[in-house]
Protein backbone atom coordinates (compact mmCIF):
# COMPACT_ATOMS: atom_id res chain seq x y z
CA UNK A 1 0.00 0.00 0.00
CA UNK A 2 1.81 3.78 -0.68
CA UNK A 3 2.59 5.78 1.67
CA UNK A 4 0.16 8.34 1.20
CA UNK A 5 1.17 12.16 -0.47
CA UNK A 6 3.60 14.25 1.15
CA UNK A 7 1.75 16.13 3.98
CA UNK A 8 2.54 19.73 4.67
CA UNK A 9 3.96 20.25 8.21
CA UNK A 10 0.82 22.63 9.04
CA UNK A 11 -2.55 21.28 7.41
CA UNK A 12 -5.08 23.70 6.97
CA UNK A 13 -6.26 24.93 10.01
CA UNK A 14 -10.16 23.74 10.54
CA UNK A 15 -12.95 26.78 10.51
CA UNK A 16 -13.73 26.63 14.34
CA UNK A 17 -17.03 24.86 15.43
CA UNK A 18 -17.29 27.30 18.20
CA UNK A 19 -20.08 29.67 17.39
CA UNK A 20 -19.03 32.93 15.66
CA UNK A 21 -19.62 36.07 17.85
CA UNK A 22 -22.24 38.29 15.94
CA UNK A 23 -21.23 41.45 18.13
CA UNK A 24 -17.36 40.98 16.85
CA UNK A 25 -17.89 39.26 13.01
CA UNK A 26 -14.38 40.73 11.87
CA UNK A 27 -12.60 38.67 14.93
CA UNK A 28 -14.84 35.74 14.88
CA UNK A 29 -14.81 35.10 11.00
CA UNK A 30 -11.75 37.42 9.94
CA UNK A 31 -9.34 34.05 9.67
CA UNK A 32 -11.47 33.10 6.52
CA UNK A 33 -10.31 35.88 4.16
CA UNK A 34 -7.51 37.19 6.09
CA UNK A 35 -4.86 34.65 5.84
CA UNK A 36 -6.34 33.64 1.88
CA UNK A 37 -8.87 35.94 -0.15
CA UNK A 38 -9.25 35.10 -3.36
CA UNK A 39 -13.09 36.55 -3.37
CA UNK A 40 -12.48 40.15 -0.87
CA UNK A 41 -14.12 40.99 1.79
CA UNK A 42 -16.95 43.71 1.78
CA UNK A 43 -15.73 46.45 4.83
CA UNK A 44 -17.83 48.88 6.64
CA UNK A 45 -15.16 51.22 4.43
CA UNK A 46 -16.65 49.90 0.92
CA UNK A 47 -20.40 49.20 1.78
CA UNK A 48 -23.01 50.51 3.71
CA UNK A 49 -23.38 49.57 7.23
CA UNK A 50 -24.17 46.25 8.59
CA UNK A 51 -27.61 45.76 10.13
CA UNK A 52 -27.39 45.01 13.49
CA UNK A 53 -28.32 41.25 14.97
CA UNK A 54 -31.18 40.21 15.20
CA UNK A 55 -32.26 40.69 12.29
CA UNK A 56 -35.62 40.97 12.57
CA UNK A 57 -36.66 44.14 10.50
CA UNK A 58 -34.11 42.84 7.64
CA UNK A 59 -35.05 44.11 4.14
CA UNK A 60 -36.99 41.33 1.97
CA UNK A 61 -34.97 39.88 -1.48
CA UNK A 62 -37.14 42.69 -3.27
CA UNK A 63 -35.98 45.37 -1.69
CA UNK A 64 -32.58 45.29 -3.19
CA UNK A 65 -31.37 41.42 -3.42
CA UNK A 66 -33.70 39.69 -6.03
CA UNK A 67 -37.41 38.62 -6.33
CA UNK A 68 -38.84 36.10 -4.59
CA UNK A 69 -37.70 33.62 -7.25
CA UNK A 70 -34.12 34.24 -5.58
CA UNK A 71 -34.77 32.85 -2.17
CA UNK A 72 -32.73 29.98 -2.69
CA UNK A 73 -29.75 30.33 -5.33
CA UNK A 74 -26.59 28.65 -6.65
CA UNK A 75 -22.97 30.32 -6.37
CA UNK A 76 -19.66 29.63 -7.52
CA UNK A 77 -16.12 31.04 -6.45
CA UNK A 78 -16.70 33.48 -9.13
CA UNK A 79 -19.87 35.20 -8.17
CA UNK A 80 -19.40 34.34 -4.04
CA UNK A 81 -18.66 37.97 -3.40
CA UNK A 82 -21.65 39.52 -5.62
CA UNK A 83 -24.31 36.74 -4.65
CA UNK A 84 -23.22 36.39 -0.53
CA UNK A 85 -20.96 38.99 0.50
CA UNK A 86 -22.29 42.13 -0.80
CA UNK A 87 -26.33 40.61 -0.65
CA UNK A 88 -25.32 39.68 3.01
CA UNK A 89 -25.40 43.79 3.27
CA UNK A 90 -29.52 43.82 2.45
CA UNK A 91 -30.02 40.50 3.90
CA UNK A 92 -29.17 37.89 5.72
CA UNK A 93 -27.69 34.89 3.49
CA UNK A 94 -27.06 31.27 4.74
CA UNK A 95 -23.95 29.39 2.54
CA UNK A 96 -24.90 25.88 2.39
CA UNK A 97 -21.64 23.76 1.48
CA UNK A 98 -22.72 20.94 -0.08
CA UNK A 99 -21.06 18.10 -2.45
CA UNK A 100 -22.97 15.23 -4.25
CA UNK A 101 -21.12 12.36 -2.60
CA UNK A 102 -22.06 14.11 1.00
CA UNK A 103 -25.34 11.73 2.04
CA UNK A 104 -25.95 14.20 5.04
CA UNK A 105 -25.82 17.11 2.52
CA UNK A 106 -28.63 15.39 0.31
CA UNK A 107 -30.44 15.03 3.72
CA UNK A 108 -30.30 18.69 4.62
CA UNK A 109 -30.58 20.66 1.89
CA UNK A 110 -34.50 20.39 1.13
CA UNK A 111 -34.32 21.12 4.98
CA UNK A 112 -32.50 24.54 4.92
CA UNK A 113 -34.54 24.97 1.49
CA UNK A 114 -38.39 24.72 3.38
CA UNK A 115 -36.95 26.85 6.26
CA UNK A 116 -35.91 29.89 4.23
CA UNK A 117 -38.79 29.55 1.69
CA UNK A 118 -40.95 29.36 4.76
CA UNK A 119 -39.33 32.87 5.84
CA UNK A 120 -40.98 35.34 2.78
CA UNK A 121 -37.38 36.82 2.22
CA UNK A 122 -35.97 37.84 5.52
CA UNK A 123 -33.07 34.86 5.13
CA UNK A 124 -31.49 33.85 1.62
CA UNK A 125 -30.04 30.65 0.48
CA UNK A 126 -26.91 30.60 -1.07
CA UNK A 127 -25.60 27.02 -2.01
CA UNK A 128 -22.03 25.77 -3.12
CA UNK A 129 -20.39 22.83 -4.47
CA UNK A 130 -17.12 22.58 -2.59
CA UNK A 131 -15.72 19.99 -5.03
CA UNK A 132 -16.30 22.63 -7.40
CA UNK A 133 -14.61 25.27 -5.28
CA UNK A 134 -11.30 24.28 -3.82
CA UNK A 135 -10.21 27.98 -3.28
CA UNK A 136 -13.28 28.64 -1.37
CA UNK A 137 -12.99 25.94 0.46
CA UNK A 138 -9.48 26.69 1.61
CA UNK A 139 -10.89 29.82 2.07
CA UNK A 140 -12.94 29.04 4.93
CA UNK A 141 -11.15 26.55 5.96
CA UNK A 142 -13.68 23.84 5.37
CA UNK A 143 -12.94 20.05 7.78
CA UNK A 144 -16.40 18.82 7.28
CA UNK A 145 -20.14 18.93 5.58
CA UNK A 146 -22.67 20.01 5.27
CA UNK A 147 -21.28 23.24 6.92
CA UNK A 148 -23.64 26.11 6.54
CA UNK A 149 -22.59 29.43 7.58
CA UNK A 150 -24.80 32.49 8.03
CA UNK A 151 -23.48 35.99 6.46
CA UNK A 152 -24.56 39.64 7.39
CA UNK A 153 -23.36 42.63 6.94
CA UNK A 154 -20.63 41.33 4.23
CA UNK A 155 -18.99 38.80 6.56
CA UNK A 156 -19.72 35.57 8.41
CA UNK A 157 -21.31 35.55 11.97
CA UNK A 158 -22.38 32.14 12.81
CA UNK A 159 -21.98 28.73 11.60
CA UNK A 160 -23.31 24.93 11.74
CA UNK A 161 -22.19 21.50 10.87
CA UNK A 162 -24.02 18.57 10.41
CA UNK A 163 -27.55 17.90 9.09
CA UNK A 164 -29.38 19.99 11.91
CA UNK A 165 -33.42 18.69 12.29
CA UNK A 166 -35.57 21.64 10.88
CA UNK A 167 -36.46 22.29 14.62
CA UNK A 168 -32.98 23.26 15.23
CA UNK A 169 -32.08 25.04 12.12
CA UNK A 170 -35.12 27.32 13.27
CA UNK A 171 -33.47 27.71 16.29
CA UNK A 172 -30.09 28.56 14.99
CA UNK A 173 -31.86 31.33 12.73
CA UNK A 174 -34.22 32.50 16.01
CA UNK A 175 -30.88 34.38 17.55
CA UNK A 176 -30.35 36.50 14.40
CA UNK A 177 -34.08 37.39 12.88
CA UNK A 178 -36.43 37.10 15.60
CA UNK A 179 -38.71 34.48 16.52
CA UNK A 180 -39.51 32.14 13.86
CA UNK A 181 -42.45 30.35 13.27
CA UNK A 182 -42.66 26.38 14.16
CA UNK A 183 -43.40 23.72 11.82
CA UNK A 184 -44.32 20.20 12.30
CA UNK A 185 -42.70 17.66 10.60
CA UNK A 186 -44.00 14.96 8.06
CA UNK A 187 -43.79 11.15 9.40
CA UNK A 188 -41.36 10.63 6.12
CA UNK A 189 -39.40 13.94 7.30
CA UNK A 190 -38.99 12.78 10.98
CA UNK A 191 -38.16 9.12 10.09
CA UNK A 192 -35.20 10.37 7.93
CA UNK A 193 -33.92 12.63 10.40
CA UNK A 194 -34.02 9.80 13.14
CA UNK A 195 -32.05 7.66 10.75
CA UNK A 196 -29.28 10.50 10.19
CA UNK A 197 -29.72 10.83 13.98
CA UNK A 198 -29.02 6.58 13.86
CA UNK A 199 -26.15 6.67 11.86
CA UNK A 200 -24.47 9.65 13.75
CA UNK A 201 -24.67 7.56 16.72
CA UNK A 202 -23.32 4.93 15.25
CA UNK A 203 -26.20 2.41 14.93
CA UNK A 204 -26.13 1.69 10.94
CA UNK A 205 -28.71 -1.49 11.19
CA UNK A 206 -30.91 0.87 13.36
CA UNK A 207 -30.45 3.93 10.57
CA UNK A 208 -31.43 1.65 7.68
CA UNK A 209 -34.34 -0.20 9.35
CA UNK A 210 -35.57 3.55 9.43
CA UNK A 211 -35.12 4.02 5.92
CA UNK A 212 -37.25 0.98 5.55
CA UNK A 213 -39.64 2.28 7.21
CA UNK A 214 -40.01 5.24 5.32
CA UNK A 215 -40.46 2.95 2.17
CA UNK A 216 -43.28 1.82 3.89
CA UNK A 217 -44.71 5.29 4.06
CA UNK A 218 -43.48 6.36 0.67
CA UNK A 219 -42.53 3.67 -1.47
CA UNK A 220 -41.40 5.94 -4.49
CA UNK A 221 -39.51 8.35 -1.88
CA UNK A 222 -36.13 9.27 -4.20
CA UNK A 223 -33.65 10.24 -1.51
CA UNK A 224 -34.50 7.17 0.74
CA UNK A 225 -34.32 4.91 -2.27
CA UNK A 226 -30.63 5.92 -2.82
CA UNK A 227 -30.05 5.94 0.27
CA UNK A 228 -30.54 2.41 0.76
CA UNK A 229 -29.25 1.79 -2.66
CA UNK A 230 -25.77 3.02 -1.48
CA UNK A 231 -25.78 1.17 1.94
CA UNK A 232 -26.07 -2.22 -0.18
CA UNK A 233 -23.47 -1.06 -2.97
CA UNK A 234 -20.58 -0.65 -0.07
CA UNK A 235 -21.79 -4.34 0.97
CA UNK A 236 -21.22 -5.23 -3.09
CA UNK A 237 -24.71 -5.81 -3.20
CA UNK A 238 -24.78 -4.67 -6.80
CA UNK A 239 -27.68 -6.73 -7.95
CA UNK A 240 -30.26 -5.12 -5.19
CA UNK A 241 -28.95 -1.62 -5.46
CA UNK A 242 -29.76 -1.75 -9.10
CA UNK A 243 -33.64 -2.92 -8.13
CA UNK A 244 -33.61 0.52 -5.58
CA UNK A 245 -31.97 3.04 -8.42
CA UNK A 246 -34.91 1.43 -10.99
CA UNK A 247 -37.47 2.35 -8.84
CA UNK A 248 -36.25 6.27 -8.85
CA UNK A 249 -38.43 7.77 -10.77
CA UNK A 250 -36.76 9.79 -13.47
CA UNK A 251 -37.43 13.18 -12.47
CA UNK A 252 -36.36 12.49 -9.30
CA UNK A 253 -32.78 11.02 -9.98
CA UNK A 254 -30.93 13.83 -9.84
CA UNK A 255 -27.01 14.13 -10.05
CA UNK A 256 -26.79 11.37 -7.48
CA UNK A 257 -28.29 8.46 -9.17
CA UNK A 258 -25.61 8.61 -11.68
CA UNK A 259 -23.13 8.95 -9.17
CA UNK A 260 -24.60 5.52 -7.42
CA UNK A 261 -24.89 3.35 -11.46
CA UNK A 262 -21.32 4.71 -11.90
CA UNK A 263 -20.30 3.52 -8.62
CA UNK A 264 -22.01 0.04 -9.57
CA UNK A 265 -19.69 -0.15 -12.77
CA UNK A 266 -16.55 0.92 -10.92
CA UNK A 267 -16.80 -2.17 -9.26
CA UNK A 268 -17.85 -4.55 -12.07
CA UNK A 269 -15.50 -4.08 -14.33
CA UNK A 270 -11.69 -4.52 -12.92
CA UNK A 271 -8.86 -2.58 -14.54
CA UNK A 272 -6.27 -3.82 -16.03
CA UNK A 273 -2.30 -3.97 -14.75
CA UNK A 274 -1.13 -5.60 -11.65
CA UNK A 275 -0.86 -3.54 -8.39
CA UNK A 276 2.43 -5.23 -7.24
CA UNK A 277 3.95 -4.29 -10.37
CA UNK A 278 2.59 -0.80 -10.32
CA UNK A 279 4.10 -0.20 -6.73
CA UNK A 280 7.23 -1.23 -7.74
CA UNK A 281 7.62 0.85 -10.65
CA UNK A 282 6.44 4.00 -8.56
CA UNK A 283 9.09 2.89 -5.76
CA UNK A 284 11.78 2.81 -8.42
CA UNK A 285 10.34 6.42 -9.52
CA UNK A 286 8.40 8.47 -7.89
CA UNK A 287 7.11 10.50 -10.84
CA UNK A 288 5.90 7.48 -12.85
CA UNK A 289 2.53 8.93 -13.04
CA UNK A 290 1.02 6.28 -15.39
CA UNK A 291 2.05 3.59 -12.66
CA UNK A 292 0.00 5.62 -10.13
CA UNK A 293 -2.94 5.89 -12.35
CA UNK A 294 -2.38 2.44 -13.13
CA UNK A 295 -2.67 1.35 -9.34
CA UNK A 296 -5.06 4.15 -8.41
CA UNK A 297 -7.63 2.80 -10.58
CA UNK A 298 -7.07 -0.65 -8.85
CA UNK A 299 -7.39 0.52 -5.46
CA UNK A 300 -10.28 2.19 -6.90
CA UNK A 301 -11.88 -0.98 -8.28
CA UNK A 302 -10.98 -2.92 -5.05
CA UNK A 303 -13.24 0.26 -2.64
CA UNK A 304 -10.10 1.42 -1.37
CA UNK A 305 -10.55 5.01 -2.30
CA UNK A 306 -8.38 6.24 0.28
CA UNK A 307 -5.71 4.75 -0.88
CA UNK A 308 -6.36 5.98 -4.76
CA UNK A 309 -6.83 9.49 -3.42
CA UNK A 310 -3.15 9.68 -2.32
CA UNK A 311 -1.88 8.31 -5.51
CA UNK A 312 -3.17 10.93 -7.72
CA UNK A 313 -2.98 13.72 -4.95
CA UNK A 314 0.87 12.56 -4.87
CA UNK A 315 -0.07 13.22 -9.33
CA UNK A 316 -0.90 16.91 -8.30
CA UNK A 317 1.56 17.12 -5.72
CA UNK A 318 4.87 16.45 -8.22
CA UNK A 319 3.62 17.56 -11.42
CA UNK A 320 4.11 21.16 -11.72
CA UNK A 321 3.34 21.38 -15.57
CA UNK A 322 0.06 23.49 -16.11
CA UNK A 323 -0.76 21.94 -19.61
CA UNK A 324 -4.63 21.67 -20.42
CA UNK A 325 -3.53 17.35 -20.57
CA UNK A 326 -0.50 17.44 -18.71
CA UNK A 327 -0.50 14.48 -15.99
CA UNK A 328 -1.42 17.05 -13.08
CA UNK A 329 -5.20 18.41 -14.52
CA UNK A 330 -5.58 14.59 -15.28
CA UNK A 331 -4.91 13.84 -12.08
CA UNK A 332 -7.52 16.87 -10.42
CA UNK A 333 -10.17 15.65 -13.05
CA UNK A 334 -10.32 12.10 -11.59
CA UNK A 335 -10.28 13.08 -8.35
CA UNK A 336 -13.39 15.14 -8.65
CA UNK A 337 -15.19 12.49 -10.68
CA UNK A 338 -14.11 10.10 -7.77
CA UNK A 339 -15.21 12.41 -5.37
CA UNK A 340 -18.32 12.04 -6.73
CA UNK A 341 -18.73 8.38 -6.37
CA UNK A 342 -16.78 7.64 -3.43
CA UNK A 343 -19.27 6.72 -0.56
CA UNK A 344 -16.64 7.30 2.53
CA UNK A 345 -17.25 10.69 3.24
CA UNK A 346 -14.22 10.95 5.39
CA UNK A 347 -11.73 10.15 2.73
CA UNK A 348 -13.15 12.49 0.64
CA UNK A 349 -12.78 15.30 2.43
CA UNK A 350 -9.47 14.77 3.38
CA UNK A 351 -8.99 14.10 -0.39
CA UNK A 352 -10.61 17.79 -1.11
CA UNK A 353 -8.92 19.40 1.61
CA UNK A 354 -5.29 17.62 0.28
CA UNK A 355 -6.31 18.89 -3.67
CA UNK A 356 -7.24 22.10 -2.68
CA UNK A 357 -3.81 23.13 -1.11
CA UNK A 358 -1.94 21.30 -3.52
CA UNK A 359 -3.56 23.47 -6.42
CA UNK A 360 -2.46 26.44 -4.08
Amino acid sequence: MPAGPSRPASPCAPFHNSRMSASNPRAAGGGLFAAQNPYGQVTQSTAPAAPSAPFASAAPPGAGAGGAGDLVFDVTEADFQAQVLERSLDVPVLLDCWAPWCGPCRSLGPVLEKVVNSLGGRVLLAKINTDEAPNLSAALRIRSIPLVVLFAGGRPVDQFVGALPEGQIRQFLDKHLGALPAAGGSPVEELRQAAAEADAAGQPEEAEALLHEVLAVEPSHAATLMDLAERHIARGEAEVANELLAAVAADARGDRHPALLKRIELAKNRPAGNAAEFQARITANPKDFEARFGLAALQVYEGDFNAAFDQLLEVVLRDKTAEPDGWRERARRQLVEWFAVCGDAEAVNRGRRYLGMYLN
